[in-house]
């Protein structure tokens, strides 16, 4: 059975485990999608083992079986950098989720993609229970972006 299965080691918060899975349903239906959230150690650990990176990623995704995918996005980089996109840490843990899906499903990086994020991270963003969360995400130069339309 196709689902997302979410593991969190750390003691932070995320937005809700369905909207994780809804996400990876709509982008990824029949896949099955591991999510594990870690501290900045692992994360950079992971980074330099998997792509030979010396430094904390904020999200990591990659292929590992027919239809099978694994996603790690460090919680407290995400904290960090959600300031330098203008979101809450759970709007931007949201959306590494998603930019992190649309990589699996085999997209790049540009306009196309960055214009899919922006109508999932709308359509999702209102599904988690984030009260202060703001209404931008990224611009195509990856910091702080217009508003959701």
């Amino acid at each position: 059975m196709a689902g997302v299965s979410i593991k969190n080691l750390t003691r932070r918060r995320t937005a809700s485990r369905a909207v994780f899975s809804k996400i990876a349903n709509d982008v990824l239906p029949e896949w099955d999608i591991s999510l594990v959230f870690v501290g900045a150690t692992r994360a950079k650990d992971l980074n330099k083992k998997l792509r030979g990176k010396n430094y904390v990623p904020n999200v990591l995704s990659y292929i590992v079986g027919e239809k099978s995918g694994e996603i790690i996005i460090c919680l407290s980089e995400a904290k960090k950098q959600s300031l330098d996109f203008n979101l809450t840490p759970y709007t931007f843990t949201l959306y590494l989720f998603i930019h992190a899906v649309l990589h699996i499903k085999g997209w790049v990086h540009g306009a196309n993609m960055d214009k899919c994020e922006q109508k999932l991270l709308k359509r999702y963003e209102a599904t988690h229970s984030d009260r202060d969360r703001h209404r931008h995400v990224p611009s195509k130069n990856g910091r702080r972006g217009g508003a959701l339309r």
